[in-house]
């Protein structure tokens, strides 16, 4: 059973400030892994999670992961 309810593409799209276009064009492409029920997209939060994580700049220290970043 899944732990969190799964992101519309609206849902995704206000998360990140993006228009909904831009989001479908994400799953379009692959390089955002979602779900098709019926007509609709969903998205999973580990999904959106590792899409955000892999357009990083940089990756994460230790002290960041550990919520100690600098300020």
């Amino acid at each position: 059973m899944l732990s969190k309810p799964m992101l519309t593409i609206h849902e995704v799209a206000a998360l990140l400030k993006v228009k909904e276009s831009t989001v479908r064009s994400w799953v379009r492409d692959g390089s955002l892994r979602a779900v098709k029920f019926g007509r609709d997209w969903r998205v999973a939060h580990k999904d959106l999670e590792a899409f955000v994580e892999s357009h990083a700049n940089r990756s994460e220290t230790p002290d960041e992961i550990r919520g100690g970043g600098k300020s």
